[in-house]
């Protein structure tokens, strides 16, 4: 297969520079179409005589200018949006539009937040009063932040007050935070069965004991939970009760109850990680409301308006949030105050509501492209969500399934990934919808996924 070379005739200048005008001159006229992979630089070397180190610096002009985009290992692509023109889905060299399917990821879509961050910058440009965000502040918040936080915690059903709302640096940030606050070694963590892949990490940090729950199609069974609180002392609980990662199981509104009982009658914090609770608002009550003293209610902007965007508000028991403080300090002293802003700027003209409603669009567009693709095959799914669960069916097993797929160019999650010992194989895959910038993409990795799933299966280690 012959590669593209390019057309030199005429050029001046340094030749590093005659290269990168004939890449953009090809970007132009369609000849290196958006997501088309260059050359590696050594083999276009050979072919037009010239040094690597001449076609090296050419790519890496063409990288600093947004006309392409580069990744170890993987090569050098031409941007969606070359120069930032056209197109609101850029390339860039975490979400690559060329090379495998990435399915693993659980990120929100990358959406069109650019435009109405460059506006708001422009707005914050023009004030008068910028040197606040520059300096160190006492607290995690300034005042009209922590307002900001506390009207959307109460939006989301939290009785949220301002002594109790704690800015954060996202979801994450807030779950190391309450986690420090609320647990000293050796002290039990419980989780779902299946759960958050990061919350093993952390106790495994902070040197906490750690015990899986039961679960069923419907989430966290409160019985195997009321069972494990009988049979040690329990320090704290993790559970993300809507949305669930990965099963996408939402807890009832009845089990909500039950979970929040046993907080007080077992007097453990629960914390309750509902960064996907606005793209189900109204629908579930947060248990936070239900047992506000036993509670540290978790939020982020990142998962509903712009993954770049790190910010969270978390809502604690009173008598925890020194401890919450303390921790944030430790870690970071303070979220970014200007990325707040832009937050409660959001919040207060209505561009969150916008963005909140651009992922969630496109959440039920592409739960409804995988529905009808992967038709049949025993998934679960919010129609909502940002991701699905698919257990496999016999012979597969999650590692030979994962690495078939990854041979058809498609990376997946397998499910041993949210067991607590990361050992166990629930016989199953997380598929991540979210991540890729092109739905055509993901038609394609579904399509692929769909064809994989009728063959017989591995035997002897091999797909037949």
């Amino acid at each position: 297969m012959a590669i593209w070379t390019p057309d030199l005739t005429g050029r001046t200048g340094p030749k590093y520079r005659k290269l990168a005008d004939a890449i953009a001159r090809a970007v132009a006229k369609g000849e290196l179409r958006p997501g088309a992979c260059l050359p590696p630089h050594r083999i276009l070397a050979y072919e037009i005589g010239m040094s690597p180190n001449t076609t090296s610096r050419a790519y890496a002009e063409c990288v600093k200018t947004g006309l392409l985009c580069a990744e170890t290992g993987r090569g050098t692509f031409v941007r969606i949006n070359p120069q930032g023109q056209g197109r609101d889905t850029p390339a860039d060299l975490y979400r690559p539009v060329a090379g495998p399917i990435d399915f693993s990821s659980n990120l929100p879509f990358s959406g069109s937040s650019g435009r109405y961050l460059a506006q708001t910058l422009g707005e914050l440009g023009r004030s008068r009063d910028l040197q606040a965000f520059m300096d160190y502040q006492k607290t995690p918040g300034l005042a009209h932040h922590v307002a900001a936080g506390t009207d959307w915690l109460t939006g989301m059903g939290v009785p949220a007050t301002a002594g109790r709302t704690i800015v954060t640096c996202g979801a994450q940030h807030g779950i190391m935070a309450a986690l420090m606050a609320a647990t000293r070694p050796g002290d039990l963590l419980l989780t779902e069965a299946l759960t958050y892949a990061p919350v093993m990490a952390m106790a495994s940090r902070l040197d906490l004991k750690i015990r899986s729950i039961a679960m069923d199609e419907n989430g966290i069974d409160p019985d195997a939970l009321a069972s494990a609180c009988r049979s040690h002392p329990v320090k704290a609980v993790y559970l993300t009760p809507t949305i669930q990662t990965p099963t996408t199981a939402t807890l009832s509104n009845d089990r909500r109850k039950a979970v929040a009982g046993m907080s007080k009658t077992y007097d453990f914090i629960l914390i309750e990680d509902d960064v996907y609770g606005p793209l189900r608002p109204g629908e579930m009550t947060p248990i936070a409301a239900l047992a506000p003293g036993h509670t540290v209610y978790i939020s982020s902007m990142s998962k509903c308006l712009a993954p770049g965007l790190r910010v969270g508000f978390m809502h604690a028991p009173e008598a925890l949030v020194p401890q919450i403080f303390q921790s944030i300090q430790l870690s970071c002293w303070m979220p970014p105050p200007l990325m707040v802003e832009i937050v409660s700027q959001w919040l207060a003209d209505g561009t969150a509501e916008t963005l909140k409603t651009v992922q969630y669009r496109e959440a039920v567009r592409r739960q409804a492209m995988a529905g009808e693709i992967l038709s049949g095959q025993g998934f679960r799914a919010d129609p909502c969500g940002f991701h699905m669960w698919l257990p496999l069916p016999s012979p597969w097993d999650t590692h030979s399934f994962c690495r078939a797929a990854a041979d058809q160019g498609i990376k997946l999650a397998p499910g041993s990934l949210f067991t607590t010992d990361g050992r166990s194989d629930p016989g199953a895959v997380r598929i991540s919808l979210s991540h890729e910038p092109e739905r055509e993409r993901v038609r394609q990795g579904l399509t692929a996924l769909a064809a994989l799933l009728q063959l017989p299966g591995p035997k002897d280690g091999l797909v037949i």
